[in-house]
C-alpha cells in the first residue's frame, strides 16, 4: 500500500504527463498561454464540473458532454476564483485534450 506521500508524488506525475499531453494538442498560439499551475487548477476545476453535475453519477455507457458548457464553467470558476479572466473559446481546446486524454487512458 502507497504512502500518502508516495500517492502525492503519483498524482503530480500523472498531472505532468497529462499537462504535456494536451500541450501537444493544443493549437501553436496556446501552447504556452497557460502555466504549469493554471493548467493544473483547470484540471481540478473539470473534475470538480463532473462531479457537481452528476455526470460521474451516471450509469449511461455513453455520457454526452457539452464541452461550451464545460469550457464556460472554468470561466465563471476562475472569475470567482478571483483568477485571470479566461477565455470559453481558448478553454474549449483544453477542456476538449482532457477528455481525449482520459478517454485514451482507460
Amino acid at each position: 500500500m502507497a504512502t500518502l506521500d508516495e500517492e502525492l508524488l503519483q498524482d503530480q506525475e500523472e498531472d505532468r504527463r497529462e499537462i504535456a499531453y494536451i500541450r501537444e494538442q493544443l493549437p501553436s498560439d496556446l501552447k504556452d498561454m497557460y502555466t504549469d499551475e493554471q493548467m493544473v487548477w483547470m484540471l481540478d476545476s473539470i473534475a470538480d464540473y463532473f462531479f457537481d453535475s452528476g455526470i460521474l453519477e451516471s450509469n449511461d455507457d455513453e455520457v454526452d458532454i457539452d464541452i461550451d458548457e464545460v469550457a464556460d464553467y472554468l470561466c465563471k470558476q476562475a472569475k470567482k476564483d478571483g483568477l485571470p479572466q479566461l477565455h470559453p473559446d481558448e478553454v474549449r481546446f483544453v477542456v476538449e485534450a482532457d477528455l481525449d486524454y482520459q478517454e485514451n487512458s482507460l
